[in-house]
């Protein structure tokens, strides 16, 4: 800093503003000291700063599958908003397995982040809560903070489901199933109990339980899909646990001769990007992933103020109506008389 300093004629403070405080310092200065830092090579030191009290700009987005375009598009709300605070996001997948989250945690505390935004692989939160204890602020994502003093952000799961099945019920479905997989989280067990209270306050039998097999999603929904088809009395509705399965499960029933939604209504759940574009259209219930990143991202840049006070803010979700349901058809079951 003294180099660029005396490079650029101006005091060791003026160079401080301008990396730390630019608003303050005249706009032909800021040019001059940052034509100096450019000629020097001058990249400021993130320990450094660190050691005289300023916060990291490094925060930890740490959720179930980045490969997931629901966990791609959240972390472009966080990454949108940490952008604008001039900090820098790094995405971690714990691919659901409790000990790699255990492994990512730690490696990322010893990094001394401004935070950790996280979507928990279970409902123990006992070493997030231990985290923030120590010193790094964590805010909850897709999950139920409960009796723990943390920020949380969050959709309405179970009035999703419900959604769901009220969607359903109204077209006239009364034999609704719901796929989930094969190691379901909160938030998959709450929107089948909202679509199963629909179900049953409606009088329409009780909710067809349907299991994806073990593998990715696509692969896991053919298990699913055999399954479904070997049923005396196949439902004439299916609910998945999100948009990926669903259109897994669309393209592994057409590949029957099993016609969405002549034959089958299907629903999935997110409204990923790709759900408006797919043929047919997927019928879906949303949540605004984008912004619940961006919010999640509010929260923890709050952390630290005297003015912050934890809180758990929880969205409703909303019923988008595409292509994949429609009423039931009468007369014979799901693919009979087609070649599969």
């Amino acid at each position: 800093m003294r180099d660029v300093a005396q490079t650029a004629g101006v005091s060791v403070s003026t160079v401080a503003n301008v990396l730390n405080n630019p608003a303050v310092v005249a706009p032909a200065t800021r040019e001059r000291v940052e034509e100096a830092m450019a000629s020097l090579g001058f990249v400021r030191s993130g320990p450094a700063r660190q050691l005289r009290g300023l916060p990291s700009r490094l925060v930890g987005s740490v959720t179930l599958d980045q490969a997931n375009p629901f966990y791609a598009e959240l972390n472009r709300g966080i990454e949108d908003r940490l952008d604008e605070a001039g900090c820098l996001v790094l995405a971690c997948s714990t691919d659901m397995q409790p000990e790699k989250e255990l492994r990512i945690l730690r490696l990322l505390e010893e990094q001394s982040p401004r935070g950790l935004i996280v979507t928990p692989t279970g409902e123990n939160l006992a070493e997030l809560a231990a985290v923030s204890r120590r010193g790094t602020p964590v805010v909850l994502l897709d999950a139920v903070r409960g009796d723990l003093d943390l920020c949380a952000v969050g959709v309405d799961h179970e009035a999703g489901g419900r959604l769901a099945g009220e969607h359903l019920l109204g077209l006239g479905h009364r034999r609704i199933a719901f796929l989930s997989a094969a190691r379901n989280v909160a938030p998959v067990r709450d929107r089948r109990s909202g679509l199963c209270a629909a179900v049953s306050e409606a009088g329409a039998p009780a909710l067809i339980e349907m299991r994806m097999g073990v593998g990715d999603l696509f692969s896991g929904t053919e298990a699913a899909v055999s399954a479904f088809l070997a049923l005396d009395d196949p439902p004439s509705a299916i609910v998945c646990l999100n948009d990926i399965a669903a259109v897994a499960m669309v393209r592994a029933l057409e590949r029957r001769g099993v016609r969405v939604p002549g034959d089958v209504s299907v629903m999935g759940y997110d409204d990923v990007p790709f759900a408006a574009h797919v043929q047919p259209a997927l019928t879906t219930i949303r949540r605004a992933i984008r912004e619940l990143g961006r919010v999640a991202a509010d929260l923890l840049l709050a952390e630290g103020t005297a003015t912050h006070r934890h809180q758990e803010l929880v969205f409703p979700p909303e019923l988008v109506v595409r292509a994949t349901t429609a009423p039931p058809r009468d007369g014979s079951r799901p693919g009979s008389g087609r070649q599969s």
